[in-house]
C-alpha cells in the first residue's frame, strides 16, 4: 500500500454526531435566517448569496421573502446548496462568536488529529458546509481550537461530494498523488466517488452502525482504529 501523506475528512458522521448537525445547527439557523436576510440587506455577501440561490432555483425573479421561503424548504430538505450553506455559515458565527454552543467532535478525534499532524501528515476538511462554516466549527469544537491542525477546507464549492471529478480537484490543489491521500466519510457514495478518483479510503461506521460482512472500503468505528 502507498504510504499516506495526507488525510482528508468528512465532518458529519465522521469527526462530529449528524445530530449536532440536524438538532442544534440546522434549527438555529431556521430560526433566525428571515431576521438575518431582512437585517442584512446592504451586505454583499447575502446579496450574493440571495443571488446564487435564486439562480440555482431557476428564478428569473423573485421577491426576498419567497428567496426566504425558498432558503427554509431547503433547509428542511437538507439540501447540498453552496448559496444555502454559505448563509447558514454566516448565521452559525453569531451563535458560535457568542456561546451559544460548541461543536460536537467524537472523544478521540481531537487526539487521533493532532498525532497525525505530529507524524507529518497534512490534514484536510471536505464538507458540504462551506469552507467559513468548517473553520467556525473545528474554531470553536468542543476539544478547543483544531484549526491549526488543518492544511486547508475543501466545500461544493470544488464539486459535488459523490463526483469522481471534485477528489481530482482536491489531490491536485493538495499537491500529491491520489494513493497518497486517505478520505474519511460516513458516505460510502462519497467513498465510492473518492476511490473511483484513485484515493484510499476509509469508512467512519460509529456505534450503533455495523460493519457489513463484506464493505465495500476498509470500515472503522472511530479515528484510533485507522492506522494510516
Amino acid at each position: 500500500m502507498t504510504a499516506i501523506r495526507a488525510i482528508v475528512t468528512d465532518i458529519e458522521g465522521t469527526t462530529s454526531s449528524i445530530s449536532f448537525v440536524k438538532d442544534v445547527l440546522f434549527p438555529y439557523a431556521r430560526k433566525r435566517l428571515p431576521a438575518y436576510i431582512e437585517t442584512h440587506t446592504d451586505d454583499p455577501a447575502v446579496q450574493h448569496w440571495l443571488h446564487e440561490a435564486a439562480k440555482e432555483a431557476g428564478l428569473v425573479e423573485a421577491t426576498r421573502q419567497e428567496i426566504i421561503e425558498l432558503l427554509l424548504r431547503w433547509i428542511d430538505e437538507d439540501r447540498k446548496s453552496t448559496a444555502l450553506k454559505a448563509l447558514q455559515g454566516m448565521i452559525w458565527k453569531d451563535g458560535y462568536e457568542a456561546g451559544e454552543y460548541r461543536a460536537h467532535v467524537y472523544p478521540e478525534v481531537a487526539a487521533r488529529l493532532r498525532a497525525w499532524r505530529g507524524d507529518g501528515l497534512n490534514l484536510y476538511v471536505y464538507s458540504s458546509g462551506s469552507v467559513p462554516a468548517q473553520k467556525l466549527f473545528f474554531r470553536y469544537s468542543e476539544a478547543g481550537d483544531l484549526t491549526p491542525l488543518f492544511a486547508g477546507y475543501f466545500d461544493t464549492e470544488t464539486g459535488a461530494k459523490r463526483d469522481k471529478a471534485s477528489y481530482l480537484r482536491i489531490v491536485e490543489a493538495i499537491g500529491a498523488r491520489p494513493e497518497q491521500v486517505l478520505f474519511l466519510s460516513d458516505i460510502v457514495e462519497e467513498l465510492d466517488a473518492a476511490a473511483a478518483a484513485g484515493l484510499q479510503t476509509g469508512w467512519l461506521l460509529r456505534s450503533p452502525s455495523t460493519p457489513p460482512a463484506q464493505p465495500r472500503h476498509t470500515a472503522y468505528t472511530d479515528f484510533d482504529a485507522i492506522q494510516p
